[in-house]
């Protein structure tokens, strides 16, 4: 919008002067091509008087002389006799021609010479012949004062120009500084930073559009609000039950199966603290993640393994871990892979029957972290289905949560999470975590890596939803 604006009173602005300044540079110098044929008039007519008394060329002389224009004024007379010449005072530049044909109309006339132009004025003689009076106009005074004044009016039609481009250009800033914070407004709340406000300033109309999008992200900060406080009370209304699992857990007495039902009371009542928590904090966190942020991969992958280990013995499942045997850093926060992982083996656990093998697969890249989870299961086979559920559709009666968790963790750090056939003849998902946030065409050839390690069960159906 700037530079249009700047564009458009750049055109007009020349227009105006190119349709003023041109029509008055051609009257300047018309105006001195008068002023120097009006100058030749007066030096002929000094002379004319002198010629209507005498034709005494010692005595024209001296009075052409006393006109200070001698150089410049050459004196016709005819002969009284007849004859083809007469008396010629000064340097004639006009041919025979013009003379004779301005004496013969009686009337002044200029014709062009060599170096300028000439005045001929006819005078009548005592005799009743014609004198004709020539005035030799040079060229230079002609355009004497041309130059300059074109000069001036161009230097005045450019500051005009200038002028007004830099008129144009502060009313541009003007315009566009507000629509530019705007702008910048938009895409930090799109960005998650709550406190991004619009100054309310410029013109009318870009000072409503500020006015409500200010109003528009106090809705946002208050409906956030309203939300994590509905997400607080709940998540605390689930102590209660919680509490009692806890105390009946206590009562089991030993045993793998009242140990492993005690860890998972205790890891669901830290996971309801951290959603209260999370649920209440008034700062979103909505920076990257820094050097040093994330977790480590293998640690995590360790340690949730021993935890479905148990119950994967106690149903008679074979399980298997690799990649896990070296420290793995990836920018993801240990409780949302924790998360993530919990959600994949659960669907591991509650959609393949007992005695039905899984693995996890770390792979580390120069760029990427895979994490592949993968099943001896009868497979899914519509995997775009599954993921679409995951987006929260329910169908099937899956309420698609575990996915949902997996992929938001996977795009967060501009990766993606893909379903497929594993090497064990059942599902394979698997999770791409980027490391440097590169786009997806530029891992096309990992996809086709993990691809080509897949081998594909014939007619494995289910309709099982994860």
């Amino acid at each position: 919008m700037r530079w249009a604006l700047v564009k458009v009173s750049l055109a007009v602005t020349a227009m105006v002067v190119v349709a003023f300044a041109v029509p008055l540079g051609l009257v300047i110098r018309e105006m001195a091509r008068d002023r120097a044929f009006a100058g030749a008039e007066r030096e002929a007519a000094a002379v004319a008087p002198a010629l209507s008394i005498t034709t005494d060329r010692d005595q024209l002389e001296r009075v052409v002389a006393s006109a200070g224009s001698d150089a410049g004024m050459a004196v016709h007379i005819p002969s009284s006799g007849g004859q083809d010449r007469g008396t010629d005072l000064g340097r004639q530049r006009a041919t025979d021609e013009d003379i004779a044909a301005v004496r013969a109309m009686g009337r002044a006339s200029t014709t062009e010479v060599s170096g300028g132009s000439t005045l001929l004025q006819p005078v009548a003689l005592s005799s009743g012949e014609i004198a004709v009076v020539e005035v030799y106009v040079p060229e230079s005074e002609v355009t004497n004062g041309v130059g300059t004044a074109w000069a001036v009016l161009a230097a005045v039609g450019a500051a005009l120009i200038v002028g007004s481009v830099a008129v144009a250009d502060r009313l541009g800033v003007r315009m566009v500084q507000p629509a530019q914070r705007l702008v910048e407004g938009a895409h930090e709340l799109g960005e998650g930073k709550l406190g991004a406000r619009v100054p309310e300033e410029g013109p009318s109309e870009l000072r409503l559009a500020a006015v409500a999008f200010n109003s528009m992200a106090d809705q946002v900060v208050q409906l956030l609000a309203n939300e994590r406080e509905l997400a607080a009370d709940l998540s605390h209304r689930l102590r209660t039950p919680l509490t009692v699992l806890r105390l009946n857990a206590a009562s089991l007495g030993d045993g793998p199966a009242a140990d492993q039902t005690r860890a998972a009371v205790e890891q669901l009542e830290r996971e309801v603290d951290t959603i209260i928590r999370t649920a209440r904090d008034a700062k979103p966190q909505t920076a990257a993640a820094g050097p040093g942020a994330g977790c480590d991969a293998a640690e995590v992958v360790r340690e949730r393994m021993g935890f479905w280990s148990a119950l994967a013995e106690d149903e008679g499942r074979k399980w298997r871990v690799a990649g896990a045997d070296r420290p793995v850093r990836i920018p993801v926060a240990r409780a949302d892979l924790a998360a993530a992982l919990d959600a994949l083996l659960g669907n591991v656990f509650r959609h393949t029957a007992e005695g039905t093998a899984f693995a996890v697969d770390l792979h580390n890249g120069e760029d990427a972290v895979i994490v592949l989870v993968s099943d001896a299961g009868p497979g899914i086979p519509d995997p775009e289905g599954a993921m679409a559920r995951g987006r929260g559709s329910g169908n099937d009666g899956s309420t698609g949560l575990g996915l949902d968790i997996v992929r938001r963790l996977a795009e967060s750090t501009g990766g993606d999470v893909r379903i497929g056939s594993s090497v064990l003849g059942g599902t394979e998902v698997r999770i791409w975590i980027q490391l440097d946030g590169r786009t997806a065409p530029a891992r096309r050839g990992h996809r086709g890596a993990v691809r080509r390690r897949r081998h594909p069960r014939p007619g494995a159906t289910s309709s099982r939803s994860r």
